[in-house]
């Protein structure tokens, strides 16, 4: 019989990995700080609960799902939150994009009370998530990550392991998110500059989308960055800054320098003062449009 699972945070990407793992057979208790965002959870057949705590079953295993480093902290750290309950033998997967040094800093405190972290953030939109096909970075304890790896897949189409220092995968995570920033950029002043000498900006990211840059990024993105289709978000631009902002943070810290990350983060800022902070990150591209005088 499959493992019962602890799931916590049932946002945009957080609900359909809770009904992946739903349908692979997993018996799920749910926690989502607005409570009706569990309702399609328990709709599928998810138990939910009043307080995170109540995820955890001593011994077993936790996922979250949270928007940031300070949810995660919040939810991990506080007294009698879900960790404690968990105890010794128990594992806490984090999904959640968040700094290695959090990571570690969590891992830690878990270690206080013999709960293994693994860190095991994902790349993929919510449809990746609906069709099980996510592509999952962990690193963390190995007899953890080999207690888990069997959920992971019932989620992903592909695990990719980057050892024990539990930072690491969060690190993957960063330098993709900045990657795809950096492409969202890429594709954004390129139309516009095909678009000022007359040319149609579908035609030419269909073209480019097909050969030159015939991958999911440049395909997808490239079609909706032409069309301006930025509403609703599946990624929100909000959350793009704070992924551009993790990739400065640990550049600092590495003393590294980013200027592309620089450029990147002014683009987020300019987006969102003019209020579009809700919009998809790909929202960013409007930065081109009106540099150079077009709407």
């Amino acid at each position: 019989m499959a493992e019962s699972i602890g799931f916590i945070g049932l946002g945009t990407m957080g609900e359909p990995i809770a009904a992946s793992l739903i349908q692979a057979g997993y018996s799920l208790k749910v926690y989502n700080r607005t409570a009706s965002k569990a309702e399609p959870s328990v709709a599928k057949g998810a138990t939910a609960v009043k307080h995170h705590a109540d995820v955890a079953t001593p011994g077993g295993i936790v996922f979250t799902m949270l928007a940031d480093d300070r949810a995660v902290e919040e939810i991990a750290d506080s007294h009698g939150s879900f960790v404690e309950r968990l105890g010794s033998g128990g594992v806490h997967v984090s999904l959640s994009t968040i700094s290695p040094s959090t990571a570690s800093r969590l891992s830690a405190n878990h270690a206080r009370h013999k709960v293994a972290y693994v860190a095991s953030p994902v790349f993929g939109r919510a449809e990746a998530a609906a069709a099980r096909k996510l592509w999952v970075c962990t690193s963390g304890s190995a007899a953890a990550k080999q207690r888990v790896r069997p959920i992971l897949e019932a989620i992903s189409q592909g695990i990719f392991d980057f050892g024990e220092d539990v930072g690491a995968a969060n690190v993957v995570k960063i330098c993709g998110n900045f990657m795809i920033a950096s492409t969202i950029e890429t594709i954004s002043e390129a139309l516009v500059l095909a678009q000022k000498n007359g040319l149609s900006r579908s035609d030419v990211a269909e073209f480019f989308g097909k050969t030159l840059f015939a991958c999911p990024i440049y395909q997808s993105y490239g079609k909706k960055i032409a069309a301006q289709e930025f509403e609703p978000a599946g990624f929100s631009l909000k959350l793009g800054l704070k992924d551009v902002n993790l990739a400065i943070q640990t550049a600092t810290a590495s003393s590294m320098p980013m200027p592309l990350a620089s450029l990147l983060h002014d683009r987020f800022i300019a987006s969102i003062a003019r209020g579009r902070g809700n919009w998809d990150w790909m929202g960013i591209a409007t930065n081109a449009l009106e540099d150079a005088g077009l709407q």
